[in-house]
């Protein structure tokens, strides 16, 4: 997809800005996710172009280019501001910001520019964590605090899927934000009422940020903290698809890829679901439905 042989998109359609961000500074259980960004790119190639729910190359529809960026710094509250500085750079050249972690404490820093400009900004989150901790290992900035550290900011809401693990001391900040913070639980899948789910992005500007331990560790096996009884693939393109429809995507994040030599269907995964995002968002609105 990045860099496939293709028929580019005219000169003038939009420019999705891909960035590569492989900041790892504060895993918990498995590592290896600073080398998560270089395997979706690697992968990203491979995944067909031609979509056959949209029934078009949505590729056609937007360009892409890979941003060039340093090495994410160490310190993860200055890694946020580096990064806040490239996806800023992005949005000023009138670019969509595609963000590919590294872990899921990127997310506060890559939304930061998204509610200035904006004033206010719904994530769209999957994850098999709740990510509501006030730090995590004596680390303010963890992983595991990702969502709450977005949370700081009374201008960011979020409606999260997937959740299937939650700690005690999440509980209150949850009970005492239920304005701020919509969940549905994996465990009741089987009933979700997307449309009901989603009112809270109608005509929002939103962010969608995909931690890939959201999937079911039998899909997606290769992220540091995989959890069972998670969401499958067809779980989520509906949400995907009708969020895009509904609401104002203006930029998104996947995060927690920890590539394995032997799994690299996970690599591959993680590519489409990058196609899928940009396709819901960029194609969907000018086609026609196809039987």
């Amino acid at each position: 997809m990045f860099d496939q042989d293709y028929e580019p998109a005219p000169a003038d359609a939009p420019l999705v800005r891909i960035i590569p961000f492989g900041h790892e500074a504060t895993v918990s259980y498995g590592g290896g996710t600073a080398k998560g960004p270089a395997a979706i790119i690697e992968a990203a190639p491979q995944v067909e172009l031609f979509d056959e729910e949209l029934w078009c190359e949505p590729i056609r529809s937007f360009r892409t280019e890979i941003a060039e960026v340093a090495k994410p710094l160490a310190k993860t509250e200055d890694a946020l501001d580096q990064l806040a500085g490239y996806v800023r750079d992005a949005m000023e050249q009138g670019a969509f910001p595609l963000t590919l972690g590294g872990e899921h404490s990127i997310t506060p820093g890559a939304i930061r520019p998204l509610v200035e400009k904006h004033g206010k900004l719904t994530l769209l989150h999957f994850d098999a964590h709740a990510d509501l901790r006030d730090g995590y290992d004596g680390e303010h900035y963890s992983h595991a605090a990702a969502i709450r550290r977005c949370l700081d900011d009374e201008r960011v809401s979020t409606v999260s899927f997937g959740i299937r693990n939650i700690s005690r001391t999440e509980i209150p900040f949850l009970e005492a934000n239920r304005e701020r913070i919509h969940m549905r639980w994996a465990k009741d899948k089987a009933s979700w009422d997307i449309e009901e789910a989603l009112k809270p992005l109608h005509g929002e500007p939103v962010y969608i940020t995909f931690d890939l331990d959201g999937f079911d560790g039998s899909v997606m096996p290769a992220t540091g903290t995989p959890e069972p009884g998670g969401l499958f693939w067809d779980d989520v393109m509906p949400i995907l698809r009708r969020a895009c429809e509904v609401s104002q995507v203006v930029g998104a994040d996947i995060v927690e890829l920890a590539p394995r030599p032997e799994l690299h269907a996970c690599d591959f995964l993680a590519a489409k679901l990058c196609y899928k995002i940009l396709s819901f968002h960029f194609a969907q609105r000018s086609v026609a439905k196809k039987v």
